[in-house]
């Protein structure tokens, strides 16, 4: 347990700095980097493989991961590369203030226009669900969009 929680401590301090404001055009076109995607342009359901995808990975963050109820939002079409993705879930949680509705931020990597893989970035409930729906925005997403 002291694990867990040491863990999930060091995962939100190295995310802390994804909650600060992105650099301005005039930084990233200096550097040479692109900026962040944002989502829009149109969008899709997900397939039932590529929700699998994205519950495997979620399924490390939450308890009784079979129990868990999802609530999808579309997805931006893309032919490839990574793409965040926001949405919510209710589910148990390893800290019993964040059990019920949390929201999610993954990154998914496509390919071939469907998600091959996602990762956690974020799943927060209770009052940090606020957290993630701020990072979400920051890539046009809403996780409150999601039904």
């Amino acid at each position: 347990m002291l694990r867990c929680v040491v863990a999930v401590l060091a995962a939100c301090l190295a995310l802390a700095g994804c909650t600060t404001s992105p650099p301005g055009p005039e930084a990233t076109a200096a550097s040479g980097e692109s900026p962040a995607p944002v989502a829009s342009g149109p969008q899709r359901e997900l397939t039932p493989q590529e929700k699998r995808v994205i519950v495997e990975a979620i399924a490390l963050s939450i308890r009784d991961a079979s129990s868990a109820k999802y609530r999808w939002a579309k997805f931006p079409i893309t032919a490839s590369g990574e793409v965040n993705y926001c949405g919510t879930v209710d589910a148990k949680s390893p800290f019993p203030a964040y059990s019920g509705r949390q929201a999610y931020i993954v990154e998914a990597k496509v390919v071939g226009g469907r998600v091959s893989a996602a990762v956690v970035g974020l799943i927060a409930g209770g009052k940090d669900i606020a957290l993630v729906s701020k990072m979400c925005a920051k890539y046009g997403l809403n996780p409150n969009d999601a039904t």
